[in-house]
């Protein structure tokens, strides 16, 4: 049964009230509460079924048919949301907006919050990682990308390019959780991000134009910028239809002041997930991720995309590690106490959304009490910002909240003893009655002899007496006992002293847990006050909690402070991969450190070896040192000098583009030229084996123009790494580039790796001997041998290039003479002076020549 074809006149009130809701929601799964459990009817209930392996049922709505439906327990539905949302679904929760026991009337019904992959705002997000939710908003000029995480307020904005390419490469830079856009979006960008990159995007159009949330952007004199901040808040306030007063002043970002990385680039360099299974462990984030807190480790995630290029905060930075180095025992104490400090950040998220319950508080507490012992120490290191304590705060935590308190609010057990008046009298009530009922139960054990009688309690008959079947003869009318339920087993009773009983203390545990709630939410509106400094507090917290993970991954493993040159020299020695080494450390083998040496004279390395040499572990190499420095943090290296980049590109790996349909090799020009169009002298270049996804003299011919071009018009500091042997005679021609060569050494047909970068080139490539170390057919070694040789053997001269041609000029002379040869047979005849017969004649001399020289 379709929604659409329903006759809503026959439709029970409660199906009427979804449907309107429905209306509002079409793209949006309602959980719609009844009683105990949120029920889903129509399409909604037929997808959920599915997704979820639920039983569907059907409900009688006041049509002949009955309409399909599938439910959930209320107290359990976190389990589904997660995986409904998590497969890109969009739920909305409907809640029963009065106590059924106040109305008569149907119970009001609405939705309180929809639920969206960007817009989570609950303990299911990874705690390690930002849940960013973004905006793109075009205008006929400029589109405006703005995002924010709801779960810890955090709100930036910037200008994107105009380029539909370049759109696309700035969003996949970030990983968008999910993305609103506006209508005037090119349909094809929207289109590549739902189909290429997997996001979830929705078309949306509303700005925001009220005034509470007007502190988030009120500082920006750039209606664009504005507008698209309005654009996100809309959609965010429009879904959580919460508080979110914890969203903090929008943060231009200004791509001037931090190293750009692009998609492809932290995917290459795999910063902080891996290739081949996208996980964590084995990236450069995991290998510095030593912080204690789940804000400093954010933060690290955030700055390992984004580097800094400002020397001043990078050399402050330097400083910090260095002092914590030296303060080894201020440091472990600065540990211990972050240790104390929980999730601050969206602590207060939850605070202000009001998602909260007493554990949060004492969170709070917890982390607020470690505040004071953290102050000192950053103290004694000669820290440059304060930290802000909250000793009243705190205290008023400690007072009130209960350290037992259950995870539900409306259960009692929130609130300690003594601090409220009130609530302490109702609880002496309480604590009163229950020992009177104890008391009643001994006196009538005695009062009537019935020795296993007893008084219980149920939510359906509330107090009573109890007396076993064995015993009921002995219930006489003067007791003033009143029947009230029959079981198999015992007979219940009431009396009216018991009844009256039963008032008050029914009378005082409503009261208290009514009390208990209201007290608890005064409190948190009392936290609230604070939000802003507590952020301001986290987001010191998050920077030292970094700075001390720095400091412990130098000491440990052996990093070095670099020295930022202004002279553009790139001098590193014995430099290291640090995920390489410390993977390498746990099987026990050794790294093999290698210089990386690039003067002012020189801005391109081209480096040849055999495959599985370590090439590309060189390359990479120095892009991740060159992150970690630009961080702040220290490097895997004997010294370090090196210039502060803008921009790292990289092309290493071969992969296709199966979904847009392009192939590897027009992926990696793609890539060739975003680089060489988009990089300055300031930037790096890594360049993997680039061209060898055409035929050999295109991919040569393109490699050699390529390089020249960053040569010549560029400058910026590159690493090219190649098969292509002729191309290292480029070094004749090109001042600066150099060869370098990554050695092997081949001993009776064996081949052994020494992950040595030596000075000048190779001109072998070992392909047949890597091939035998990966264990293919003897025979087929042995044919590929013979092959090998047939070619290295041939008489047919090979070609040396040079930066203006590919051709030698013995062989353009070669063909010039080959031409000449009818050329002058043509000219040496005398068309006046020939018969026609002597001219058919030359003319089939002439195509005879032509066809045996064809033939040969």
């Amino acid at each position: 049964m379709l929604r659409s074809e329903v006759d809503r006149s026959k439709l029970s009130p409660v199906m009427v009230r979804w449907m309107e809701l429905k209306d509002s929601y079409p793209d949006t799964i309602l959980f719609f509460r009844l009683g105990d459990f949120y029920e889903m009817f129509f399409d909604d209930a037929i997808t959920v079924s599915k997704e979820l392996e639920l039983t569907l049922t059907g409900k009688q709505a006041g049509l002949e048919e009955r309409v399909p439906m599938a439910g959930i327990p209320a107290k359990a539905y976190e389990g589904y949301l997660d995986t409904l949302v998590e497969k890109g679904y969009k739920v909305a929760i409907v809640e029963q907006l009065e106590d059924p026991k106040t109305t008569k009337d149907m119970v009001k019904r609405d939705v309180i919050q929809v639920i969206t992959k960007g817009t989570r705002i609950d303990n299911s997000i990874d705690s390690k990682d930002n849940n960013y939710i973004a905006s793109l908003y075009a205008f006929d000029y400029c589109t405006i990308l703005s995002y924010a995480d709801v779960s810890t307020g955090e709100f930036f904005v910037t200008f994107l390019e105009e380029e539909k390419e370049k759109i696309l490469r700035s969003i996949t830079t970030y990983a968008f959780k999910e993305i609103i856009v506006n209508s005037k979006v090119d349909k094809e960008i929207v289109t590549m991000l739902r189909n290429n990159y997997h996001v979830e995007v929705s078309i949306y159009d509303l700005l925001y134009e009220e005034e509470d949330y007007k502190y988030v952007y009120k500082k920006l004199k750039d209606v664009r910028l504005t507008s698209g901040i309005k654009h996100l808040l809309s959609y965010l306030l429009t879904t959580k239809k919460g508080d979110l007063s914890h969203l903090q002043e929008v943060k231009i970002e200004d791509r001037k002041n931090h190293l750009l990385l692009d998609g492809n680039t932290k995917r290459n360099l795999e910063l902080t997930e891996t290739l081949r299974l996208r996980e964590r462990t084995y990236s450069l984030l995991w290998l510095l991720d030593k912080n204690k807190t789940a804000m400093g480790s954010r933060f690290l995630k955030q700055n390992i995309e984004s580097p800094l290029t400002d020397k001043k905060e990078i050399l402050r930075r330097y400083d910090m590690v260095e002092k914590l180095s030296v303060e080894f025992i201020l440091r472990d104490e600065l540990k211990d106490a972050l240790d104390e400090v929980y999730d601050l950040e969206r602590l207060s998220g939850r605070i202000c959304y009001g998602n909260l319950n007493a554990r949060d508080l004492l969170q709070l507490k917890n982390s607020l009490k470690a505040l004071p012992t953290i102050q000192a120490i950053l103290e004694k290191l000669n820290y440059d910002k304060k930290l802000e304590v909250f000793d009243d705060l705190c205290e008023l935590l400690d007072n009130s909240i209960n350290e037992d308190a259950p995870i539900t609010l409306k259960e009692g057990g929130l609130i300690k003893e003594g601090y409220n008046s009130e609530l302490d009298e109702l609880r002496k009530i309480r604590s009163g009655s229950k020992d009177f009922l104890l008391e009643l139960e001994k006196e009538e054990k005695e009062r009537t002899g019935i020795k296993n009688l007893k008084v219980g309690f149920n939510k359906v008959f509330g107090y009573y007496i109890e007396v076993s079947k064995g015993q009921c003869n002995l219930v006489k009318e003067e007791f003033g006992y009143e029947r009230r339920q029959t079981l198999s087993n015992c007979e219940r009773f009431i009396t009216p002293l018991l009844k009256e009983k039963e008032n008050i203390i029914l009378g005082a545990e409503e009261k208290i847990i009514n009390l208990e709630y209201q007290l608890f939410m005064q409190i948190r509106e009392v936290v609230k006050r604070y939000i802003g400094q507590i952020q301001k507090c986290a987001s010191l917290i998050a920077e030292i909690d970094m700075l001390q993970s720095f400091s412990f991954v130098a000491d440990s493993y052996n990093y070095v402070r670099p020295i930022l040159s202004d002279k553009n020299e790139l001098i590193l020695k014995e430099s290291r991969h640090p995920v390489v080494e410390e993977v390498m450390k746990k099987t026990k083998d050794l790294y093999v450190s290698n210089d990386i040496i690039m003067d002012q004279d020189t801005s391109i390395l081209l480096i040849t070896g055999p495959n599985m040499a370590g090439k590309s572990t060189y390359m990479r190499q120095l892009a991740i040192i060159v992150i970690m420095a630009q961080i702040g943090c220290f490097v895997p290296c004997k010294s370090c000098t090196m210039p502060i980049f803008d921009k790292i590109f990289t092309r290493i790996g071969a992969s296709d583009d199966l979904v847009s349909g392009e192939s590897t090799f027009m992926v990696e020009m793609k890539e060739a030229n975003f680089a060489i169009s988009e990089a300055t002298k300031n930037s790096l270049i890594l360049f993997d084996e680039l061209g060898r996804g055409t035929a050999t003299y295109d991919g040569m011919s393109l490699a050699q123009a390529i390089l020249e071009h960053i040569h010549d018009k560029i400058g910026a500091k590159t690493l090219f790494s190649t098969h292509y042997h002729e191309l290292t005679s480029l070094s004749s021609d090109l001042s600066h580039l150099k060869n370098v060569h990554v050695s092997a050494v081949e001993e009776e047909g064996k081949l052994t790796f020494l992950h040595k970068v030596k000075q000048g080139s190779v001109d072998k490539s070992y392909g047949i001997n890597v091939a035998s170390l990966a264990h293919l057919p003897e025979s087929l070694i042995k044919r590929a041998k013979e092959v090998l040789n047939v070619y290295e053997n041939s008489s047919e001269k090979k070609p040396i290039y040079t930066q203006t041609s590919l051709f030698s000029f013995e062989e353009i002379e070669e063909k010039e003479e080959k031409k000449n040869e009818i050329e002058e047979a043509i000219k040496e005849c005398n068309p006046l002076e020939m018969t026609p017969i002597d001219a058919l004649n030359f003319l089939y001399h002439l195509k005879e020549d032509i066809k045996k020289k064809e033939q040969e």
